[in-house]
């Protein structure tokens, strides 16, 4: 081993000791001094997501639509219906008629309805409008009276255009059950006549609060058509049949503003029409 110096004027080298030789190369560590560190690469940026402007289409669609009917006028609603598709719908009628309205005459139809007013009947209710000129798309064929099914409907003075079911003893032949309807082949239309209301009878009732109020129970008359359910056409006739009201109902269904009532056909002069015209 021989000893090294430098060169004659040259600094020794303080990392370089006489028995070793130039100083190895660092690995690792850190940089030189004055040099920044290299950053890390994690992969490649990822770029931003872009947002969706499903809400914002959304939001302008149902806007535009707000405007349009705001721009159609008040006269548009919305109508929600909840209930249980099981049951018939409850029909919710004014207790005054509609001004303008008029009661469209039955005796007065020519030949068979238009196929315009043809419809599929989803209730037994739905059947009174045959009285209307209506035709019940499922209903039964009319063969003749032997083994047909009837139900009977009469509107009244206050409400022409609302055609309520009538009684029939379910001992007839002809009696047909609410869930029935499809066998029905007859639709008896009880049609108020125009003038035929009688003298008032005044009946006394309580209201809910006790307080005694008196109501006129007014009689009048009825023409009672038959007509078949699945083509609309006229059948025969039932005569007249009358609306008594000589005497008070234990229960009552009135007009709260004019306070009175319209007697209902008599359901015993219902069913001698029925027999007469189903045997």
């Amino acid at each position: 081993m021989s000893d090294q110096y430098p060169p004659y004027g040259q600094q020794p080298d303080p990392n370089v000791t006489p028995w070793s030789g130039p100083p190895a190369p660092q690995q690792g560590g850190y940089p030189p001094y004055g040099q920044p560190p290299p950053m890390p690469q994690y992969g490649a940026p990822v770029p931003p997501a872009k947002k969706s402007n499903k809400g914002l289409i959304i939001g302008l669609a149902v806007g535009a639509v707000v405007l349009l009917l705001a721009m159609c006028g008040g006269g548009i609603g919305l109508l929600v219906a909840l209930g249980n598709d099981d049951d018939e719908p409850t029909t919710v009628t004014s207790t005054e008629p509609t001004p303008g309205t008029t009661a469209s005459p039955t005796s007065g139809q020519s030949g068979p309805p238009s196929d315009n007013n043809s419809m599929t009947a989803r209730f037994s209710s739905d059947l009174s409008n045959v009285c209307e000129g209506s035709r019940i798309l499922n209903a039964a064929p009319y063969s003749g009276p032997a083994g047909a099914k009837a139900y009977t409907f009469s509107n009244s003075p206050d409400r022409p255009t609302f055609w309520s079911s009538k009684y029939i003893a379910s001992s007839k032949p002809y009696s047909a059950k609410t869930t029935e309807y499809q066998t029905v082949s007859v639709v008896g239309c009880l049609e108020f006549v125009e003038g035929s209301q009688g003298e008032p009878t005044k009946c006394l009732y309580k209201d809910k609060d006790g307080k005694q109020v008196s109501v006129d129970y007014i009689s009048s008359r009825y023409t009672l058509t038959f007509y078949a359910a699945k083509t609309g056409e006229k059948i025969g006739d039932g005569g007249t049949v009358a609306a008594p009201a000589n005497r008070c109902p234990s229960v009552i269904s009135y007009n709260s503003t004019t306070r009175k009532a319209y007697a209902s056909p008599d359901s015993g002069t219902i069913e001698t029409a029925l027999d007469k015209f189903l045997s």
